[in-house]
């Protein structure tokens, strides 16, 4: 027997052996079902054999055309963030103990990262106000999916309600997951000066087969959502359930989402220590209330604290709730959420002791306070308008571009001048005009923050659309 390939472990005899078993005689028989047009007919085009030493150098060429996203000069939030890491996180959390660890299906020998997923648990439910955090889920998305199934469990109820103004990735995620079980998804409109939740519309769209209604707080767009606990009561008069999604990061200078009643509660903990690395990973952070109703339905998984019954009372940590198929009678699962986040709870765990509740705090009024200087700044513009919606906001908001400004010119203009933009948003919000969504970090400094407002002002003032 001779290989076809010095790399591949596969002979012609057993390619053959292969096709024989599944009942086919070549390869392009076995791909039938792909378009012809859509065949490479030639072969890949791979330059030739390079030494490692060729090979590192041109990565490193390939490496220094990328630019730093943790400068000060990127503006780019929607939903994920770029903050300030210490260097104690990684340094922890990146140790081997935990990185080389699987799941925790063996208490006797995974104590450390059962305790350590416990403390994760433990901190979230402070900084939520929630009395039940689970360890935990992919990413904000998919936890708000797993909420609204949830939702729908526990009501035994077929609708829910989310905002206009949600994340359009969120939605997308979340209809992924409703759709095939017939849960109608309704979007509430909001009002177009403030940009929070309408009421009257919030209003008729409730009644008795809405299992729940989601808010954001902060939202998508920014702004707080200051009628949280108007919102509740009218939820929780219908019968339904309340879920939040917030900014976990905001949390050490806004009220919690369980202080003003919320049931179930998301967010993304991506900002707790882990950086953006091109999208993932991410971080769903996934809790509620002590009502048992709830927890009974809780997807994910739970770390749970024993002790010995004698003196000296020794502590042990166990998987308390694991409702995955796997685990139980497929019927009865809750989720199918398999490779959960651990890792990046741990980082999230690791970085929340670090910063402390007085480190949270001075954070927030740090995002704060870089977030209105810029805007102050940018409004002053002739033809901007920062923030577009609503005084109050944190960390992102909206601005406008007008008299025949365009939102991609001042983009394109702002790389070229070594600035990162704010999301666009002309395609999910075309009412709002020609917008970006700024995000403003306390990476902020107020040197690169004047020199950015500067860059828009020129922009700006220099020709509009460009064109």
């Amino acid at each position: 027997m001779e290989y076809s390939h010095p790399w591949l472990p596969m002979t012609e005899d057993l390619e053959k052996a292969m096709l024989k078993s599944i009942g086919r005689k070549s390869l392009k028989e076995l791909f039938s079902n792909i378009p012809d047009q859509f065949r490479l007919k030639r072969d890949l085009d791979l330059p030739d054999s390079h030494t490692e030493l060729e090979v590192a150098k041109r990565i490193q060429e390939l490496a220094s055309k990328n630019k730093a996203a943790d400068n000060g000069r990127v503006f780019l939030g929607a939903g994920v963030g770029v903050h300030h890491i210490p260097s104690v996180v990684p340094a922890l959390a990146g140790r081997s103990e935990f990185v080389t660890s699987y799941t925790s299906y063996q208490p006797e020998i995974s104590q450390g990262m059962l305790q350590t997923l416990f403390e994760y648990q433990s901190l979230m439910a402070e900084l939520l106000a929630v009395d039940v955090v689970n360890s935990s889920m992919y990413d904000l998305a998919s936890a708000l999916a797993e909420a609204i199934l949830m939702s729908v469990r526990v009501k035994k109820r077929s609708r829910f309600l989310v905002p206009r103004t949600m994340n359009p990735a969120h939605w997308q995620v979340i209809s992924t997951y409703t759709e095939p079980l017939g849960i109608e998804v309704e979007k509430v409109d909001y009002d177009p000066k403030t940009g929070l939740i309408s009421i009257s519309g919030l209003k008729s769209c409730l009644n008795d087969q809405v299992a729940g209604v989601y808010i954001e707080n902060p939202n998508y767009l920014g702004f707080i959502e200051s009628q949280v606990d108007r919102i509740s009561k009218m939820v929780h008069e219908t019968g339904a359930l309340l879920v939040a999604g917030v900014d976990i990061l905001s949390l050490g200078i806004m009220r919690p989402p369980g202080d003003y009643g919320a049931d179930i509660v998301v967010a993304e903990g991506q900002p707790l220590g882990t950086p953006v690395s091109f999208g993932g990973p991410l971080l769903g952070v996934f809790g509620c209330t002590g009502d048992m109703k709830l927890i009974r339905q809780l997807p994910g998984r739970l770390v749970g604290m024993t002790r010995t019954s004698e003196e000296p009372h020794e502590r042990g940590f166990v998987l308390t709730l694991s409702p995955r198929e796997q685990h139980i009678r497929r019927e009865k699962a809750t989720s199918n959420i398999c490779s959960n986040q651990a890792l990046v709870a741990v980082t999230a765990a690791v970085y929340t002791s670090v910063i402390g509740a007085a480190g949270l705090r001075e954070l927030g009024e740090s995002v704060a306070y870089n977030s209105h200087y810029v805007a102050d700044r940018l409004d002053a513009i002739p033809s901007v308008k920062a923030p577009a919606l609503n005084e109050s906001f944190w960390k992102e908001f909206v601005v406008k571009f007008e008299n025949g400004v365009s939102a991609q010119h001042v983009h394109e203009e702002l790389l070229k001048r070594d600035f990162h933009g704010g999301r666009l948003l002309i395609e999910d919000f075309p009412e709002l005009g020609e917008t970006m969504l700024l995000c403003v970090t306390e990476l902020h400094s107020k040197e690169i923050i004047d020199e950015f407002v500067s860059a828009v002002e020129e922009i700006v003032t220099s020709g509009g659309d460009g064109q």
